[in-house]
């Protein structure tokens, strides 16, 4: 996989960068794919529909609103993803079960941790733009994360 670092220079200014502080779990610390996307807040009904679709090659970008309330993404989820090929996901929100998830073949960013789980009322929308933490996410773009960050362009390098 091509480094952050490096597309960045390559790149640059057609890059976008996700803002710093988000947390790296999972056992893969670098991955890359075409963008799918999530938007819902504290339900993750649509989180799970994802994950349990094919995913070969891609990375799930998931709008949570930020929302520290609740986890949006346990261990069980992530097992689906894996099972379904995802390389990776980004959640603007929280994960739980983070020593599980460590231990699985896929790498996640998430602003953090929690216990408690999300309802599961199947309220969001699904493959639309969304934008949060400086980066507009199109369904689509592409996506690239190591320990440096995580860029988008809009060709597959």
């Amino acid at each position: 996989m091509n480094k952050t670092c490096d597309i960045s220079d390559a790149l640059h200014p057609e890059v976008q960068y996700l803002e710093p502080g988000y947390q790296s779990f999972g056992g893969k610390s670098s991955f890359s794919g075409r963008i799918q996307t999530v938007k819902c807040f504290e339900d993750n009904s649509l989180v799970r529909e994802k994950v349990f679709s094919n995913g070969a090659g891609c990375v799930l970008v998931v709008d949570a609103g930020g929302s520290k309330r609740c986890a949006m993404l346990g261990d069980m989820l992530a097992a689906k993803a894996v099972e379904n090929g995802w390389q990776g996901i980004i959640m603007h929100g929280l994960i739980r079960d983070s020593a599980d998830i460590n231990q699985m073949d896929i790498g996640v960013k998430s602003l953090g941790t929690f216990p408690l789980k999300s309802v599961k009322n199947g309220v969001g929308e699904v493959d639309i733009e969304v934008s949060f933490s400086g980066v507009t996410f199109t369904p689509g773009d592409y996506l690239y994360a190591d320990e440096d960050g995580v860029i988008t362009v809009k060709e597959k390098l």
